[in-house]
C-alpha cells in the first residue's frame, strides 16, 4: 500500500485575464473517473458558451487513470501540458478544468501553455496541495497512575493523540506513521514497565498540511 501521496484538499476555482482572453481554472479531489467526468460535464454545462473547456485529470495511486483534452486548441498546447504538470508534482485524485472565453488576441502554441498551465497551478494553490500519509490508529489501555507519564511521552515526541478515555482505566488513542509504530508500543512497554495493553485499532490515511495532520480521510 502506497504509503504517502499529494492530492489536494478541497474544490476551487480562480479567475484571471491573460492578453484579452478570460480564464477560469477549477480544481476538485476525486477518488474515480465517475467522479471525475461528471465533475467536467457539469464546467462545460456551466460554461457551454465558452470558447474552450479544458480538462484533465490523475486518479490512481500509481496513476493508472490519465485523461485530457484540448478541446479544440492546438494539439498539445492545453490538456497535455496540465496532465504533464500534474505528474511532474506528483499530485493524483485531482480533475482540473480550464475554461477559456477567446478575447481576440491570439496567443500562439507558447503562449497556450503557457496560459493554461499557469490558471490550473493558480487553481492547484487555491485548493491547496496536501499529503494523504498512511497511520496506525493505536489504543493504549494504562492505570490512572501512567496517564501523565505515557501523554508527555509521546505529545514530546511529536505523536498527535486523537481521543482519550476514562472508564475503570485510561483509554489513549494515537496516531502513529506506520513505520513508527513497532517503535511506538516498545516506547510504551518500556515507560509503563510492560503493564500497558496495546494494539492496532485501525490503519488510515490522514490529510497532512506542511507536516501536521489536519483531519481524518475518508
Amino acid at each position: 500500500m502506497t504509503k504517502r501521496y499529494k492530492t489536494i484538499l478541497q474544490y476551487a476555482e480562480v479567475e484571471h485575464i491573460i492578453e484579452k482572453s478570460r480564464f477560469i481554472g477549477y480544481a476538485k479531489p476525486v477518488e474515480t473517473e465517475e467522479e471525475a467526468a461528471t465533475f467536467v460535464e457539469e464546467i462545460k454545462l456551466l460554461h457551454k458558451n465558452a470558447t474552450h473547456n479544458v480538462p484533465s485529470f490523475i486518479i490512481g495511486k500509481k496513476n493508472e487513470i490519465q485523461r485530457y483534452s484540448d478541446d479544440g486548441e492546438p494539439a498539445g498546447t492545453a490538456g497535455v501540458p496540465i496532465l504533464d504538470m500534474l505528474k511532474k508534482e506528483e499530485i493524483k485524485n485531482v480533475v482540473i478544468v480550464v475554461t477559456r472565453y477567446f478575447g481576440g488576441i491570439k496567443l500562439g502554441t507558447g503562449g497556450l501553455v503557457r496560459a493554461y498551465t499557469k490558471t490550473a497551478k493558480l487553481a492547484l494553490n487555491e485548493a491547496k496541495v496536501i499529503e494523504k500519509a498512511l497511520y496506525d490508529l493505536i489504543k493504549i489501555r494504562i492505570d490512572y497512575s501512567m496517564l501523565g507519564k505515557v501523554q508527555n511521552e509521546m505529545l514530546n515526541n511529536g505523536y498527535t493523540i486523537k481521543d482519550t478515555v476514562f472508564d475503570d482505566a485510561v483509554n489513549m488513542y494515537i496516531y502513529s506513521p506506520v513505520d513508527e509504530s513497532e517503535q511506538v508500543m516498545k516506547i510504551i512497554q518500556n515507560i509503563t514497565s510492560a503493564k500497558a495493553e496495546i494494539g492496532i485499532q485501525d490503519t488510515l490515511y490522514l490529510d497532512e498540511l506542511e507536516g501536521k495532520i489536519i483531519k481524518e480521510s475518508l
